[in-house]
């Protein structure tokens, strides 16, 4: 059966009402001796404030665990934005995450390296970009202890986030990449499906378009960072043959980000577009259809 984005809302309330609470989000380090270059600093502990967080030196994935009454087995790497310099860890990170827990997705918020915070000697290209790699094979890497899919692991950026999902989904990886680790680093890093909100110009114009996983893409028209990314990166998917879809609001600037400080009805609704395209791609099917 399938279930409207609205109707998933309710049952979550309802769960709530009933005194039946999600499982605790747990914090995991995506290396078990510090990544790859920050091996002495990981004991350095992060800066929180307000909405954000910064000074990450042990790259991690937060995991929200979907209500198993509806889990699906679809998973996401969350990849929140703030320009390399911060990480926007509120709402576009716990907030997504609770929204994705609502589709029956198992999520996984991204803490990776800032290569633009102040004093910082971490790349874009290597380190946040490594971190992000590395999440995706972790994930799929656990998948069986999370009762996940490993064919249906998806990456969801916004802004900078959005950077590096399409420096991973669209681009040729860099030469020169180190030789795996551990099992984790044998992992597939290829994203399954993409979620693109905002995305940044880092990565745009792509490269391996015509390897690319499937696409959900949104943006703002007013938007004069990530408009042109958006629209760019879905031309060159649709030439390639890659299923994607976008969606450009008219009158809806920059982090717009949920819609939940928007007046905008169009951006108030738009993660319902995003559940009617997972649906309709397949990628939020009961395992019982599989």
């Amino acid at each position: 059966m399938r279930l409207s984005f609205p109707f998933v809302l309710l049952l979550a309330f309802a769960s709530a009402a009933l005194g039946q609470s999600p499982a605790v989000p747990v914090t995991i380090p995506l290396w078990t001796d510090g990544a790859p270059g920050s091996e002495t600093r990981r004991s350095e502990p992060e800066q929180a404030q307000d909405y954000w967080i910064k000074n990450v030196h042990n790259p991690s994935v937060t995991v929200f665990a979907a209500d198993p009454r509806h889990a699906n087995g679809a998973s996401v790497v969350v990849v929140p934005g703030g320009g390399h310099r911060i990480i926007v860890w509120t709402s576009e990170g716990l907030a997504v995450a609770q929204a994705l827990n609502r589709m029956g997705i198992t999520v996984f918020v991204l803490k990776y390296r800032l290569a633009r915070e102040e004093g910082s000697r971490y790349s874009i290209e290597g380190d946040a970009l490594g971190d992000l790699r590395r999440a995706v094979r972790w994930v799929r890497a656990n998948a069986k202890r999370y009762d996940l899919d490993t064919d249906r692991v998806g990456v969801m950026g916004f802004s900078a986030g959005g950077e590096l999902v399409s420096m991973l989904a669209d681009n040729k990886p860099a030469a020169g990449l180190p030789s795996p680790r551990d099992a984790v680093d044998r992992e597939s890093a290829r994203p399954d499906f993409q979620i693109q909100v905002f995305p940044g110009p880092l990565g745009v114009p792509a490269n391996a378009v015509a390897g690319a996983p499937p696409a959900f893409i949104t943006a703002g028209s007013l938007d004069q960072c990530c408009a042109e990314p958006a629209v760019t990166l879905y031309e060159q998917l649709r030439k390639a043959s890659v299923p994607a879809e976008l969606h450009m609001y008219a009158n809806a600037d920059h982090a717009f980000n949920l819609g939940e400080a928007s007046n905008l009805l169009s951006i108030l609704h738009w993660p319902e577009r995003l559940h009617d395209w997972l649906l309709d791609s397949g990628f939020l099917d009961d395992r019982s259809r599989r």
